[in-house]
């Protein structure tokens, strides 16, 4: 029966967990564990060495012996916080850490949206503060920042009042009309229509996308449903302990090119059901032999006298693999995610995260060449804190050795009596043949030697040039490039540019998380997201407006640097002195403030518009009256230069038709014709009046015909036939 027991077991725990013709075993994935362990204990040993260093422990501290000092100066520790802050300082003194640029037009508000909830997420859901102390102090005490990425997600279920709605079919043609255009409204922007629109003409809408009927909806009732309600949809980061992350060795320091990454963690049967449809096999697992303590290859900061014994709380070490695996035997790969624990595969999925890749982010404090992990100020500063202790343990030990504060008297000087009435500070009487100031000594600290306290001073320095680390421990000196303000100005300089080295790795690490962030944003947050962006406005996120390609940037800038700048914008704003243009000044004088830590306030000044002065108001006017009345005058003085000019143009062209007609004799001509016609009205004239004049008795009647012959003669002559 035991026996059929365990075949059981056996074979529920090597049961597959999902439909993938390769599926891999808990044996195929320890085989990867298993193989990149020695290099990954190599770079374990190292690590315990450089904290051992750090904190003056372990094989780092001066063995103890019998009447010496074992003092050790922390030389590496002093120069680790004095870096911390100048790494950190510049991540968490500027409100807004991210600024993200569109790569095309259409990807210009998703990086808006993208930058207001990547930055609102930094500030009120992962702890900035915490989360970058950490990251820097991980860097800087064991070379390597190992961050790990994730989504937490918690919803629970409450009772909410929707209304009830019915639907009636559309009346009448302008019912369609209005509907189809509806429709098409939510199709080009389903945001501004969602939020304008009334509620039934967006349930109508809604109800013909899932249906395909034209209807109308009217509210009829409410009714109490019971909905899932998002507690908490946030991103979630880890700085890891790089003694429980072996990552692929053969990457050649390129974490994009591994193949899998392994880390451990622990865990409890209680967490793990409550998500049960993530994990199986659960009551397969060992509970009993799967404690922390049990598992060698697990760092862990559990004493090592505590451990639950119940079920539900005991903790276990389960190992998570994300890689790579070949799931159907075609050849190709997919990214997958395993956990198990002991010899029990309790997880198997296709890699959740929308990008596919490790949710790891890995970034060297002092880069190795193709190596992936880095050093830290320790292999550099090993020799020089060795050095110091040395020094301060003979400078103490000498110290310690001397008899400082005794007395020595001369033998026979004082004889019992007068030696108590010294030493009770009477007056005393002493032997005539011995002196007292040369027959008593009085023992004091010996001087330390110059070569000693020298010595000291080269090792500090040496250690201050290898880190770029100034301790300010004698003041800042440029002796080495100039004993003036020129070479103090060059140390600093130096200075900076190796913490600004360190720190860039340190924001480039930063945009790998961001870009991490911003990818699962699209994927997990809920449809709606409210963004605070200062102490009294909010912005409304959907879900649909993140997506598109972005570049990432980390604002690091310093304290100094931003003082510097803020200090050349105000000499620019004084330099064009107040006769700018106001929207000029208020965008510089936004920038000063912004620079100085008040975003709030930076705002209101670039959204300021001042009121309008009365009195300015009506001396404007004046001058636009003004203004308006002279160019009418001076438009009413160029209609009359242009009338006279036009007036001028027709006098030159009669003028030259004249000269032109006198040139060619037709004016003559027409003086000729002239002549003739008037010659032959007149002649028609009196025709006329002797026709129609009245006759006197004794007067013969006009002869008409020789008249009529007359004209025509004249006409064949040259002149005007009569009509």
């Amino acid at each position: 029966m035991a026996n059929d027991a365990a075949l059981e077991h056996t074979l529920l725990a090597t049961k597959p967990l999902t439909d993938w013709a390769n599926e891999p075993k808990v044996e195929d994935l320890k085989a990867d564990y298993e193989a990149a362990k020695p290099t990954h204990d190599l770079h374990v040993q190292r690590i315990q060495r450089w904290r051992d260093l750090l904190y003056v422990r372990g094989s780092a501290k001066p063995k103890k012996v019998k009447g010496r000092s074992s003092v050790q100066p922390k030389l590496i520790r002093k120069q680790a916080e004095w870096r911390f802050p100048g790494l950190s300082e510049p991540l968490l003194n500027n409100h807004k850490l991210f600024d993200v640029k569109p790569v095309t037009f259409e990807d210009v508000e998703s990086a808006k949206q993208n930058e207001l909830v990547l930055n609102y997420q930094f500030r009120t859901q992962l702890n900035r503060v915490k989360l970058v102390d950490d990251m820097v102090r991980a860097q800087v005490e064991e070379g390597t920042l190992i961050l790990r990425t994730g989504w937490e997600r918690k919803t629970t279920k409450v009772t909410e009042e929707v209304p009830v709605w019915s639907y009636y079919p559309l009346q009448s043609q302008e019912d369609v009309e209005t509907f189809q255009q509806a429709v098409m409204e939510s199709e080009e922007d389903p945001r501004t229509f969602d939020e304008s629109a009334p509620p039934e003409l967006v349930e109508s809408v809604r109800f013909y996308k899932e249906t395909g009927e034209m209807v109308i909806a009217q509210q009829t009732d409410t009714t109490q449903v019971e909905v899932e309600k998002v507690v908490i949809n946030r991103p979630v980061v880890e700085v890891m302990n790089p003694e429980n992350v072996m990552i692929d060795p053969s990457c050649n320091g390129d974490i994009n090119k591994a193949m899998f990454a392994v880390y451990s963690f622990e865990t409890c049967y209680a967490d793990l059901v409550k998500e049960k449809d993530r994990y199986k096999n659960l009551e397969l697992v060992d509970w009993e032999n799967m404690g922390v303590l049990n598992t060698s290859d697990h760092a862990t900061n559990t004493p090592q006298d505590f451990q639950f014994k119940d079920k539900a709380r005991k903790r276990v070490v389960a190992h998570e693999y994300w890689g790579y695996w070949d799931t159907d035997g075609s050849g190709e790969l997919k990214p997958i995610v395993a956990t198990w624990i002991g010899n029990t595969m309790i997880r198997m999925e296709e890699n959740p995260f929308p990008d596919g890749k490790l949710p790891f982010i890995v970034v060297p404090y002092l880069p190795a060449l193709r190596e992936l992990n880095g050093q830290p100020d320790a292999e550099l500063l090993e020799d020089n804190q060795n050095i110091i202790g040395a020094l301060v343990r003979g400078m103490i030990d000498s110290f310690g050795r001397s008899a400082v504060g005794q007395q020595g008297f001369a033998k026979g000087m004082l004889d019992p009596v007068n030696r108590r009435r010294f030493d009770n500070g009477q007056d005393y009487e002493f032997n005539p043949n011995f002196n007292p100031n040369q027959h008593r000594i009085e023992h004091k600290y010996p001087d330390i030697p110059q070569s000693a306290i020298l010595m000291l001073n080269l090792q500090q320095q040496e250690a201050e040039s290898q880190t770029g680390t100034k301790s300010f421990s004698e003041g800042i000196s440029g002796t080495a490039l100039g004993n003036v303000a020129t070479g103090i100005r060059g140390a600093l300089d130096a200075a900076g540019k190796r913490e600004m080295s360190i720190l860039r790795r340190l924001a480039n690490g930063m945009e790998q998380l961001g870009q991490k962030i911003i990818s699962m944003n699209q994927a997990f947050l809920t449809e709606e997201e409210v963004v605070r962006i200062t102490n009294e406005e909010f912005v409304t996120v959907r879900r649909e407006d993140l997506a598109g390609n972005f570049d990432l940037q980390v604002d690091i800038s310093t304290a100094e640097a931003d003082a510097a700048k803020a200090q050349d914008l105000a000499f620019v704003l004084q330099t064009i002195g107040p006769n700018a243009d106001p929207q000029i000044t208020m965008k510089i004088l936004g920038e000063i403030v912004r620079l100085k830590r008040m975003p709030d306030l930076a705002r209101q000044i670039e959204n300021f518009k001042p009121e309008p002065d009365p009195m300015q108001q009506a001396m404007a006017e004046a001058e636009l009256q003004k203004a308006q009345a002279e160019a009418q005058e001076a438009a009413a003085k160029v209609r009359l230069v242009e009338a006279q000019i036009r007036k001028l143009e027709a006098e030159t062209s009669k003028d030259q038709v004249e000269v032109a007609n006198e040139i060619s004799g037709r004016k003559h001509q027409q003086d000729i014709e002239k002549q003739q016609a008037q010659s032959a009205g007149n002649q028609e004239l009196e025709i006329t009046k002797a026709i129609t004049r009245p006759l006197k008795p004794e007067e013969k009647a006009p002869d008409i015909e020789a008249a009529v012959g007359w004209r025509e003669v004249s006409a064949g002559q040259g002149g005007q036939p009569m009509a």
